[in-house]
């Protein structure tokens, strides 16, 4: 339940802050007067700063993940010999209970 709460509200922010975004990119220029042009102006640059920000900490949580992904296979290849000795171990202990009658 806590969790689907936080998704929900990070779901809400970005949906709100991109409404946002998508909004002042289609503000109409031509019918504003120059003093607010120019806010508007400051406040693309600002936007496009913290997204370009945004950007950079996105690309190194994909790096860590892919690093975290690449460790995880590592490990999976690392136990597969044991695992399948296991198997085989299994399956040989199965065959004797099955076909061995003393």
């Amino acid at each position: 339940m806590g969790i689907t709460a936080i998704f929900k509200f990070i779901q809400l922010v970005w949906t709100w802050s991109f409404g946002q975004i998508i909004a002042i990119f289609n503000s109409n220029w031509q019918a504003l007067p120059a003093w607010k042009i120019l806010i508007l102006a400051v406040v693309v640059l600002a936007v496009v700063y913290v997204l370009y920000r945004a950007l950079f900490q996105l690309w190194a949580a994909a790096a860590q993940i892919f690093t975290a992904f690449i460790a995880l296979l590592n490990v999976l290849v690392t136990v597969l010999p044991f695992i399948l000795i296991a198997g085989v171990i299994a399956a040989s202990g199965a065959w004797v209970i099955q076909n061995i009658n003393l």
